[in-house]
């Protein structure tokens, strides 16, 4: 079965097509830069490389590029859209409806729209991608995994805030959690390595990008998280604030700041950004912070500590700790990040092989030192492969259904 796997974001447009039950990505392609007056469409199957730049207005019209670049006569991977048997699609946010991968029908695609609230800048995008893939694919089995997902196995003890009660029954105001996807893979994938069942491990995962999250993971299943209502808590990260006294908000107000303003301060120009002054990207600030730019030695610092801090949190979470797993851009190549993360942490069993560390760079790698107690593994997350694997269950659970 040859499975289409979307990833819909705000202005852009990820897909990858596999072949199905193997897993072998026949094409990769994305189109950014939607709505803006040009846009960049890219694909690659095998050696075969599209690079083009168009106008693209809106989803709809990216859809209908996708659809050019794959079937096309010389760099295409498929003759027509109709060799595709099932879709699946990440959804950012499915709020407490759903705990698991499912079928899209009318009711979900009204969830999707519901929880548009809370994912303005996702959900409704995933949407469009839902119902443009419908009138070009036909009547296929399309699949909805949810960021949100494999944190539903939170407790009320982590996931309530220490609000009147019926805030969160009224307005559901709690922490939901996200990266769910990435966490769940990276999570199953180092079971695997360690020869343990998936619900057999305690992790501590680290999706460590532009957006970064931390998960505590107990038996296998989710148990705490740093992001919360939104993307917003949590660590320090490229633009976001993470984690800072709620009072800030009224102290801004007070100072003459309206709550557009204060939103996007807190979301685009706080983080990395904030405090360098300068860029939000690791790997720009470490080569200011060589040649002496004390901010963006401030900023990697500041993030370190973070990140370390829930790290340690977590440990007083979990039972026991198996392994600690670091993904996402800065996850699997900041060789210094990791080393700033993991410093004076021997007193709670880390102990890191800075030679393993160092040839770790965007690959799968044992990264601890052999008297470490604690395991700690880099990991690049396959969020799409993970995708597609629940799609073509499913979908293959639908089809079956069907003949019977």
């Amino acid at each position: 079965m040859l499975v289409l796997v979307f990833n819909s974001g705000s202005s852009s447009l990820k897909y990858q097509l596999y072949s199905m039950p193997g897993g072998n990505v026949l094409a990769k392609g994305m189109i950014e830069r939607i709505g803006e007056i040009e846009s960049m469409a890219s694909q690659e199957v095998g050696s075969s490389v599209i690079n083009t730049y168009i106008a693209i207005k809106d989803h709809h019209e990216a859809l209908g590029m996708m659809k050019t670049m794959l079937t096309d006569e010389h760099k295409g991977a498929i003759k027509s859209m109709s060799e595709i048997g099932a879709c699946g699609h990440r959804v950012v946010h499915g709020g407490e409806s759903f705990s698991r991968s499912v079928p899209v029908n009318e009711k979900l695609e009204k969830a999707i729209e519901d929880y548009a609230d809370l994912a303005p800048l996702h959900n409704p995008q995933n949407l469009a991608g839902i119902q443009a893939a419908r009138e070009m694919l036909g009547d296929i089995p399309q699949i909805a995994c949810f960021d949100t997902a494999f944190h539903q196995t939170i407790q009320k003890t982590a996931y309530l805030y220490a609000l009147p009660l019926n805030m969160y029954e009224k307005y559901k105001i709690r922490r939901y959690g996200f990266h769910g996807i990435s966490h769940r893979y990276v999570a199953r994938r180092t079971a695997e390595i360690m020869g343990k069942g998936k619900y057999d491990v305690n992790l501590i995962t680290c999706h460590l990008g532009n957006g970064s999250s931390i998960t505590a993971v107990g038996n296998g299943k989710s148990m705490d998280t740093s992001m919360g209502l939104t993307p917003l808590e949590g660590v320090a990260m490229g633009t976001r604030t993470g984690d800072l006294d709620p009072a800030v908000i009224f102290y801004l107000v007070r100072k003459g700041y309206n709550i557009k303003d204060v939103e996007n301060i807190f979301n685009k120009q706080s983080g990395l950004r904030g405090i360098s002054g300068t860029s939000n990207d690791v790997r720009d600030l470490e080569e200011k912070a060589e040649v002496g730019d004390k901010n963006a030695q401030l900023a990697l610092d500041i993030f370190a500590y973070k990140v370390r801090k829930y790290i340690g949190a977590y440990m007083a979470v979990l039972d026991s700790v198996d392994g600690i797993v670091f993904t996402g851009g800065i996850g699997t190549s900041g060789v210094k990040m990791r080393e700033r993360i993991l410093q004076n942490m021997n007193h709670l069993g880390i102990q890191l092989n800075s030679e393993a560390n160092k040839k770790a760079v965007g690959i799968e790698a044992e990264i601890h030192a052999q008297n470490s107690a604690i395991e700690v593994f880099v990991i690049p997350t396959d969020e799409e492969s993970a995708i597609a694997k629940d799609t073509y269950e499913m979908a293959n659970d639908i089809i079956n259904k069907k003949r019977s």
